[in-house]
């Protein structure tokens, strides 16, 4: 529990930034992998915050299959995690919270939290990509 506790914030990050990380596409026990943040930066990210459209949901592997502007991911363990049920929907746009699993081919992240944005979802993903940009150039 003192490693959860010691983590980092989340890093908002895009799907396409996780499959071409620099670390040989393994999430490393948890350490995580760098990603490229804006034009010359760099951020080692291990907790994420992604959001994307619902594209599968496959129940009997505890897991659903998001798409966002980049590509698409991986989100397991949403049975577990608090707001999981009701974002659990074909078409619904929602944001995730979770733990880099691996990341190539295909970026597979283990769900923290999951919560629906559909309400506003023209609004959520205009903004996304400005978001990850902003908080990424703070941080690097």
């Amino acid at each position: 529990m003192a490693a959860e506790r010691s983590r980092p914030p989340p890093v908002k990050v895009l799907s396409g930034q996780l499959r071409a990380a620099g670390n040989g596409g393994e999430a490393n026990g948890g350490e995580g992998c760098v990603i490229r943040a804006g034009r010359k930066g760099s951020l080692r990210v291990s907790l994420v915050w992604m959001q994307g459209t619902v594209v599968e949901v496959q129940l009997d592997t505890n897991s659903v299959l998001l798409m966002d502007e980049t590509g698409t991911f991986t989100v397991q363990g949403v049975d577990s995690v608090p707001q999981g049920k009701p974002c659990l929907a074909k078409g619904k746009y929602v944001m995730v919270m979770g733990l880099i699993q691996t990341v190539s081919p295909e970026p597979i992240i283990r769900a923290v939290k999951m919560a629906d944005l559909s309400e506003l979802a023209v609004l959520h993903r205009r903004m996304w990509k400005l978001e990850v940009e902003d908080l990424q150039q703070v941080l690097a």
